[in-house]
C-alpha cells in the first residue's frame, strides 16, 4: 500500500471524523433551545412567563386575502403560566388554519416532544349563550408541570378577507416578559395598510420590493408588568401596535375605512333593505303609537315591545358577525343578537316615522377608553341604538329586556361610539353619568341590645351605575340566589337576613330600592361593664393603598359617584356614652369624605358622605391619594366606647 493512499485514506477519516464532529455539533445547537438558565434576571422578575422569541409575518396578498406565519416560544416559569403554554388557535369562514407544529422542551432546554396539527383538538367555539357559529377552534397543551418549561409553536394562517388585521402585542398580558419580538408587515404599493402604534418610541425599518412595501416592528427585553388599581387603558402600558387596511374586503363586499365616515357608509350598505316588517308587525305599530304625538313616549311603547317579544340569543354569522339579520327574521323568529336586535327596534321606529341610527360601540365595564379615536378601524364588538331628536338623543340598549329607554349605564355609557347615517359614520358620545347620578343613599333604623346583638331595618336607594349589578342580580336570580348572596356579602361577621325586598323604578337614570331586616349577632363587643360599637354599620371602605409603592402609571377614575348614609342606633339601657367619635371632614381633588356622630337622647346619629370624583391624575399623585384612602378606611371603622351605669 503505497504512503500516498495511506495519506489519503487518512485525510479521508479526518474528513468523515470532522463531518461527524461538525454534524453532532449542530444537532446538540439545535436540541439544546430556549435553555431558561440563560433567561436574564430581570426578566423573570415579576413574570409567571417569558416569551423568549415571537416572528410574526403578516402578508396582504389582495384585498381578499392575507396570510400571517407566526412562531414564538414560551417558557413558563410556575403554575400561574401554564394557560399561556395552552395554544387556541380559531377559525371559521373567514380563517383557515394551514399548519401548526410545536414542540416542548425542558428546563434545560432539550427537546421532550413534538406535535403536528392533527395532535391539536378541533372543538366548537360555541359557548352557552350563542344560538348559532361558524366558529371552531384547535387546541393543543403538552400537560407538563416541570418547572420551568418551554413550549414552541409554528403556524401559518389564511385570511380570506382584509377587514379585520391581526394586531402585534408581543405582551398579551399580565406577569408576561419578553426577550424578543417581531412583526413584519409585507403589502402592495396599491394598496396602503395604516398603523397606529403605542409605545414604540422608533420608527419601524421600511424597505421596497418589486412593488411590495415591507415594514417590521421588534421589540427586546420588556420586563413583566401588572396593571395597577385604576390604571389607564392597558395599550399605554405596553408596546401595541394596531394596523387597517384603507380599502378592504369581506365575503364579496368591499369597502373602504381611511375615515370613519367610509367605514359607517360600509356599515350602511351592509344594514340596506333588512328593515322590511312582516305586515301584521306593522300593524301592531300603527295600532300601539295611534293617537300619540309625543315621540318620545312612542319610543318608550315601542321599546317596551321590543323587550317583551324578543330576547338577546349571540349570532356570530354574516359576514364576520357584522351584518344584522334582517327584521322580519326577529319578527318571526322572536330573538336576535345585538346587530339583530338593533336592527329590529330600528324597523319599529322607522314604522312609526321616527329616524334612528344603528350604532358600533365597544361595550363593557371598564373599557370607557377602548374606541381609538384617531385610527379608523373595526375594533368595536356591540351595537345599540340612538334616537335623535329634536332637543336630545334617547339611547337604547336593545338587548336588554330590563333596562329603560334610554340608559346606556356602567356597560355602554360614558364612552365615544360611531353613530351609522346615511351619510356615514360620525363619532359621537353616549351619556355620561356624572357624580349626580351614580348616588347611593341608605338609612339605617336599628337597636342595640345589652348582649351586643343588633337589630335593624335597612332602606338603600341605588342609583344610576350603581344599581346596575344589583339590578342584574334581582331581574336574573331566583330569590334563594339573592338571599344567599346577601347572607354571603354584606360587611357583617355574624348575621342573619330575616327579610328582604327589591322595588325598580324606571327612568331614564333608573333606580333600585331596598328593603333589608337584619339581625347582627355579637355585632358590638363586650368588655366588662363597656360596650364597643362601629357605627358605621354597612358602607365601610375597603381600598387602601401602600404608602411605600412606587406608582408609575396614572390613575384613571372613569365613573365618578356619591355615597350619603344616615343611621340610627339605639343603645341599650342602663348605657351612656364614654367617648364618642371626631368628626372628620376632608376635601382632596379625588373626592370627599365626611363624617359625624352625635348621642341624641337614647341614640347614636351617624352621617357619612363620600364623593369620588372621574378624572386622571398623575403617578405623582400616588402619596396624596393613598392618604385620602387611607383616612377613610380608618374613620370607617372608628368605634365608640358605651360604659354601664352602675
Amino acid at each position: 500500500m503505497s504512503k500516498l493512499f495511506l495519506r489519503r485514506k487518512n485525510r479521508a477519516r479526518v474528513f468523515i471524523l470532522l463531518v461527524f464532529l461538525h454534524t453532532a455539533l449542530l444537532s446538540v445547537a439545535d436540541e439544546i433551545k430556549y435553555s431558561a438558565a440563560t433567561i436574564p434576571d430581570r426578566l423573570k422578575k415579576g413574570a409567571n412567563v417569558v416569551k423568549r422569541m415571537e416572528e410574526m409575518h403578516f402578508r396582504f396578498v389582495h384585498t381578499g386575502e392575507t396570510v400571517l406565519h407566526r412562531k414564538y416560544a414560551i417558557t413558563v416559569l410556575n403554575a400561574n403560566g401554564d394557560e399561556n403554554a395552552v395554544l387556541v388557535e380559531y377559525y371559521d369562514k373567514l380563517r383557515k388554519i394551514v399548519s401548526i407544529e410545536g414542540a416542548l422542551y425542558d428546563a434545560a432546554g432539550r427537546q421532550l416532544k413534538k406535535m403536528k396539527m392533527k395532535d391539536a383538538l378541533d372543538q366548537s367555539a360555541v359557548d352557552g349563550s350563542d344560538l348559532i357559529s361558524d366558529d371552531r377552534r384547535k387546541v393543543h397543551e403538552f400537560f407538563y408541570k416541570t418547572y420551568p418549561y418551554t413550549v414552541e409553536y409554528t403556524m401559518e394562517i389564511k385570511f380570506n378577507h382584509t377587514f379585520f388585521l391581526p394586531p402585534w402585542i408581543p405582551q398579551e398580558g399580565e406577569f408576561v416578559a419578553v426577550e424578543q419580538s417581531a412583526y413584519t408587515l409585507t403589502y402592495p404599493l396599491k394598496h396602503p395598510i395604516r398603523y397606529r402604534a403605542f409605545n414604540y418610541e422608533k420608527e419601524p425599518a421600511v424597505r421596497e420590493e418589486n412593488g411590495q412595501k415591507i415594514m417590521k416592528w421588534e421589540i427586546r427585553d420588556l420586563a413583566a408588568i401588572s396593571r395597577p388599581y385604576s390604571a389607564p387603558p392597558f395599550r399605554e402600558l405596553t408596546t401595541m401596535v394596531y394596523f387597517a387596511a384603507t380599502e378592504f374586503e369581506i365575503q364579496g363586499y368591499k369597502g373602504n375605512m381611511g375615515s370613519w365616515e367610509e367605514l359607517g357608509k360600509f356599515q350602511y350598505s351592509l344594514n340596506n333593505n333588512r328593515d322590511k316588517l312582516p305586515q301584521h308587525v306593522v300593524q301592531v305599530v300603527k295600532q300601539l303609537t295611534e293617537g300619540i304625538s309625543d315621540e318620545k313616549e312612542k319610543i318608550k311603547i315601542l321599546y317596551d315591545y321590543l323587550q317583551k317579544n324578543t330576547r338577546y340569543i349571540s349570532i356570530q354569522l354574516g359576514i364576520g358577525g357584522w351584518q344584522p339579520f334582517e327584521a322580519s327574521f326577529v319578527a318571526q323568529k322572536g330573538y336576535g343578537d345585538c346587530k339583530g336586535l338593533s336592527n329590529y327596534m330600528y324597523s319599529l321606529l322607522k314604522a312609526a316615522g321616527i329616524k334612528a341610527n344603528y350604532t358600533l360601540i365597544y361595550a363593557g365595564y371598564g373599557n370607557e377608553d377602548r374606541m381609538i379615536t384617531d385610527f379608523p378601524s373595526p375594533y368595536f364588538n356591540h351595537v345599540v341604538l340612538s334616537v335623535p331628536l329634536a332637543s336630545d338623543t334617547v339611547w337604547l340598549e336593545c338587548t336588554s329586556q330590563d333596562d329603560p329607554p334610554g340608559y346606556m349605564g356602567g356597560f355602554t355609557g360614558n364612552r365615544k361610539a360611531l353613530m351609522i347615517t346615511e351619510n356615514g359614520g360620525v363619532v359621537v358620545s353616549t351619556p355620561r353619568y356624572g357624580i349626580n347620578e351614580n348616588t347611593l343613599l341608605r338609612t339605617i333604623s336599628a337597636k342595640l341590645d345589652a348582649d351586643g346583638a343588633l337589630n335593624m331595618k335597612v332602606n338603600t336607594t341605588y342609583r344610576g351605575t350603581q344599581q346596575d349589578q344589583l339590578s342584574k342580580m334581582v331581574n336574573n336570580y331566583s330569590k334563594e340566589d339573592i338571599e344567599k348572596v346577601l347572607q354571603d356579602n354584606l360587611q357583617l361577621s355574624s348575621y342573619y337576613v330575616n327579610a328582604f325586598k327589591y322595588e325598580p323604578f324606571k327612568s331614564t337614570v333608573p333606580e333600585l330600592h331596598e328593603e333589608l331586616d337584619i339581625t347582627a349577632n355579637a355585632y358590638a363587643t363586650m368588655s366588662g361593664k363597656r360596650m364597643f360599637i362601629t357605627p358605621n354599620i354597612l358602607s365601610r371602605s375597603t381600598r387602601k393603598l401602600n404608602e411605600d409603592q412606587v406608582r408609575t402609571v396614572d390613575y384613571v377614575f372613569n365613573s365618578p359617584w356619591r355615597d350619603e348614609d344616615q343611621y340610627e342606633i339605639e343603645i341599650p339601657g342602663g348605657y351612656t356614652v364614654e367617648a364618642v367619635l371626631q368628626d372628620i371632614s376632608l376635601k382632596t381633588k379625588f373626592g370627599t369624605y365626611s363624617c359625624s356622630t352625635k348621642l341624641q337622647g337614647n341614640k347614636i346619629i351617624y352621617h357619612r358622605v363620600v364623593e369620588q370624583f372621574s378624572g386622571r391624575f398623575p403617578a405623582k399623585d400616588h402619596l396624596e391619594l393613598a392618604k385620602f384612602f387611607g383616612e377613610i378606611y380608618k374613620a370607617d371603622r372608628g368605634r365608640m366606647v358605651l360604659v354601664k351605669k352602675d
